[in-house]
């Protein structure tokens, strides 16, 4: 199986191209990056796929920059919904498969009890508006879609457990977030669950996040404690930390269709943390 995968320097990117590689050869990885393919183009995007017939494309490429994009919205919607247009149309003209990655920011996070695929989108933030637009186009497009929406991920890259193991060797207290929850997601989990998706027909939206949930000043007292370093965590509420974009003050997805289909094996978010953090110093 042929395997276009966007977003290669990124941290699910990276930990995709681990997993399919331990296949022995099953999979055949066509890698790309901002440096090399830009899916704001359509010409490029289709010029790509076209010569390289990939089986499936796996978006991983997107505007991140939450704050960022308030102030650039013409590009966080070129990168976040035009690009996925592009690879949806291109994967359509050559038969493949697309998994487009989301966010849990295409919900408002107003109401506190986990979200199905099933419930209505309503997001506050440009960054959540053009990823939901993203969505809609991938699906109206091409019906062999995987719309994989997350949260609050980590892997191999910057991420907000480096970040506080970073802050812990040059603070003796740090300030985090208490009223904003979620499911911390190990890249880890989310690859696997996207290597299983796409070898099955369910097409369609899922939620891939580690199970349970927590504020990010919970998470960050729970990294400190398994790393056995003592740091005071002190509280600091959304509104004081008064960043541009309106953050959801309750993300937390339920994986109701992989259960569904039978392939939710995303552990606990303390059962991946531990393991991801037996390699980190």
């Amino acid at each position: 199986m042929k395997i276009l995968i966007t977003g290669c320097r990124g941290q699910l990117g990276l930990e995709l191209i681990r997993q399919f590689n331990e296949f022995d050869g099953l999979y055949s990885l066509i890698e790309t990056d901002v440096h090399n393919l830009d899916i704001t183009n359509q010409a490029m995007v289709f010029d790509l796929v076209k010569s390289q017939k990939p089986d499936v494309i796996i978006n991983c490429a997107a505007y991140t920059n939450v704050d960022g994009c308030e102030s650039d919205e013409l590009n966080a919607y070129r990168v976040n919904a035009i690009g996925p247009q592009n690879l949806s149309a291109a994967a359509f003209s050559v038969g493949a498969k697309i998994v487009q990655v989301s966010t849990d920011y295409v919900f408002d996070g107003t109401v506190s009890s986990p979200k199905i695929e099933s419930d209505p989108i309503n997001p506050r933030s440009v960054y959540g508006k053009s990823k939901a637009l993203g969505e809609i186009l991938v699906k109206e497009i091409n019906p062999r879609h995987f719309i994989v929406r997350t949260a609050w991920l980590y892997g191999e890259g910057n991420n907000f457990v480096r970040t506080m193991l970073k802050l812990a060797k040059e603070k003796d207290e740090v300030k985090v977030v208490n009223d904003q929850f979620g499911s911390p997601t190990s890249t880890k989990d989310l690859a696997r669950c996207i290597i299983k998706l796409i070898n099955t027909e369910s097409y369609g939206t899922y939620h891939g996040t580690c199970e349970g949930s927590c504020s990010w000043n919970q998470f960050a007292k729970k990294i400190f404690e398994i790393k056995g370093i003592n740091i005071k965590v002190s509280d600091i509420t959304t509104e004081e930390l008064n960043r541009p974009a309106e953050r959801p003050k309750y993300s937390v997805l339920d994986n109701f269709m992989l259960r569904l289909i039978g392939i939710n094996e995303f552990r606990s978010w303390e059962e991946a943390l531990i393991d991801y953090l037996k390699g980190e110093v």
